[in-house]
């Protein structure tokens, strides 16, 4: 079954990766502070206050506060995702622990399926649902996004966030293209890289490196998206708004040392932070 799922050797190098870093301190610590685990970024300004006041209380203030910054950043998502029925179906790609998915049941009541090439994320993020009584509206499959095996024609509302980076973007859309009902909705966050100086950068480069992944040139999203019927309606910079985040992280306990690359490559000018909602046409 892993072989018809895990097609290509960068498939199977992401999916060793995401097996094997399954300690990592900056989402399960984050994760810690509500039970809600997430697997991206965050946006919007942090409260300097957790950087001042009782030093051995320091530490938990800021990990608590990147954890608000990543919600709000998932809330983001959802809030682009328009109008959700409880008795919607919607899919959440490259799911990762569960986070966004729980997130968008808790807001629209809606069922969602999630897909990851990671078996251990699949079983995590099941036990989240499990937990919480919803593993019958909330499940999490471990399927390649590129061939989710779900009918065509029957979600309203598909999502990506922080996961295109792992995939060619036509095969990518060409399903979701498949699995959307016409009219409906289509949710990326992702950073991408400058036409003219991204694929050049060497922060951009060690980003690469550093979680195994192929950042894609900004204008390969609207071109793989329009080539499938799937037509931007909103298209929101974010840059500036993640950047505060990586200030903070880059103060913090669970600091890797990729912070750097990511606030030279925003600065400069070679990296982007996205949100792109496009409709199915």
């Amino acid at each position: 079954m892993t072989s018809t799922i895990l097609r290509t050797d960068f498939e199977r190098s992401v999916a060793a990766y995401w097996n094997t870093n399954r300690n990592d301190p900056v989402n399960l610590r984050l994760g810690e502070v509500d039970d809600l685990y997430h697997h991206h970024y965050g946006v919007g300004p942090y409260d300097p206050s957790v950087l001042e006041g009782p030093a051995g209380t320091r530490e938990q203030r800021i990990i608590a506060e990147l954890h608000r910054l990543e919600s709000a950043q998932a809330d983001l998502l959802l809030d682009h995702l328009g109008p959700i029925a409880p008795d919607d179906l919607v899919l959440d790609g490259g799911s990762g622990r569960g986070g966004t998915s729980i997130m968008a049941h808790q807001r629209f009541g809606c069922e969602v399926d999630g897909v990851s090439i990671s078996e251990y994320q699949v079983g995590f993020a099941n036990d989240q649902a499990a937990r919480r009584g919803i593993a019958d509206r909330v499940r999490f499959h471990f399927r390649n996004m590129l061939d989710t095996r779900l009918p065509s024609g029957t979600r309203q509302a598909i999502w990506t966030n922080e996961t295109t980076m792992y995939v060619g973007l036509g095969d990518l859309y060409r399903e979701f293209a498949r699995v959307l009902r016409f009219g409906g909705r289509y949710v990326c966050i992702t950073g991408c890289a400058n036409d003219v100086t991204g694929l050049r950068s060497k922060a951009v480069s060690r980003i690469n490196e550093h979680y195994t992944c192929d950042i894609h040139p900004r204008s390969a999203y609207f071109r793989a998206l329009t080539d499938n019927g799937l037509v931007p309606l909103n298209v929101v910079d974010l840059t500036a708004a993640t950047i505060p985040y990586w200030r903070l992280r880059a103060q913090s306990p669970v600091a890797t040392g990729i912070e750097e690359a990511f606030l030279t490559a925003y600065q400069e000018g070679s990296f982007h932070y996205l949100l792109i909602a496009a409709d199915r046409i």
